[in-house]
């Protein structure tokens, strides 16, 4: 086993000596910690890769806490970066899937574990891939944890539910504001693509906000925690890319009535008119007003009357991320130097919101 530090610090502190492991609570990452790793690695976050290192160890333990991780659990998470959270995570679970772009990190994450988690480097399997790109994942991972890149969470977060079924439940943390986007309910103006295409796959929920200065560099503004649990298609009977076809289309142009906005996709307002009466849907509502069930119901009427529908117009489709505008997000600032993160965390608040 490689020598380490034995004092902790505020946010986490060092790895301990193998004599004082087992009469301590693990250790996590405090914020000498991620400088002294990121200098070694030569690595800063870029605004790029969209990264933010949590530094605080107190918030690692209360994400892995708000996940409701069972210890029998394979966990899959995306963008472990230099490990924060994976440690945490193999604390918690019985093995830890880790998927990770960037060379560097991918290449140290296996030594981090098996440094400061001796004896459990069995259990953490590494996939150095973009996770858009990644159509399987062994093992069947039933729990997805993960600090998702700020500019690509929904589309990631999307990715995996479609192409890893066996996912059961999951937390991720991502700008606050997509949060809010992401577990929204019909009738609001944050409502759009990314609830709805998240709600063809699972309940979400808000289940935290974090403050900034627990990451560096420190955002701009503050993260959400979105938890979510899956549940099963709202229908059997129509293809998961015939409804999205029609959610595309339907907030391409969300500010008109939906036989306006759908009549691209239907080949016109007729015949849109008509698949949305055959639905229960009013002609004259807008999408913003519909749930998953109804965009379904819709996407179902229009493969009953035989029509085979086309993409919208893709200067008009919006994008699935939805994210804020790039000069208000996190990454859009440089790095600063990194200072050791306060006892409180700026701006935690817990507790499940619906």
């Amino acid at each position: 086993m490689p020598s380490v530090p034995s004092e902790p610090d505020s946010a986490g502190g060092s790895a301990p000596t193998a004599a004082s492991a087992e009469a301590t609570v693990s250790p996590l990452f405090g914020a000498v910690d991620i400088r002294k790793l990121a200098e070694e690695l030569d690595i800063r976050p870029t605004k790029t890769r969209g990264q933010n290192f949590v530094i605080d160890g107190n918030t690692i333990r209360r994400i892995v806490a708000a996940a409701g991780i069972d210890p029998s659990e394979h966990v899959l998470e995306v963008g472990p970066g230099l490990g924060s959270l994976t440690l945490g995570l193999i604390d918690a679970a019985r093995h830890v899937t880790a998927i990770e772009i960037e060379e560097a990190l991918a290449q140290r994450l296996p030594a981090t574990v098996a440094q400061w988690r001796p004896g459990r480097q069995e259990d953490l399997t590494l996939i150095h891939a973009d996770a858009l790109r990644v159509t399987q994942v062994a093992g069947e991972p039933t729990a997805l944890v993960a600090n998702l890149p700020y500019n690509v969470a929904v589309p990631v977060l999307l990715h995996l539910l479609a192409t890893v079924p066996s996912l059961e439940h999951g937390l991720v943390m991502v700008q606050d504001e997509v949060a809010d986007r992401l577990v929204e309910g019909p009738g609001s103006r944050t409502y759009g693509v990314p609830s709805v295409k998240t709600a063809w796959y699972a309940h979400a929920r808000k289940a935290g906000v974090i403050g900034k200065n627990v990451f560096w560099p420190a955002p701009k503004i503050h993260s959400g925690l979105v938890a979510f649990t899956r549940h099963e298609p709202p229908r059997q009977d129509v293809a998961r890319v015939d409804v999205f076809r029609v959610i595309d289309a339907a907030f391409a142009q969300r500010r008109k009535t939906l036989r306006a906005a759908l009549s691209g996709w239907a080949g016109g307002g007729v015949a849109a008119e008509e698949f949305l009466r055959a639905a229960g849907v009013d002609p004259q509502a807008r999408g913003e007003s519909l749930g998953i069930k109804e965009f379904a119901a819709i996407a179902a009427a229009a493969q009953a009357a035989g029509h085979v529908a086309g993409q919208p117009d893709a200067r008009k489709a919006p994008d699935v991320r939805e994210m804020l505008d790039p000069s208000d997000a996190p990454n859009a600032i440089d790095a600063p130097p990194i200072t050791d993160a306060p006892h409180s965390p700026d701006g935690l608040r817990w507790g499940a919101t619906s």
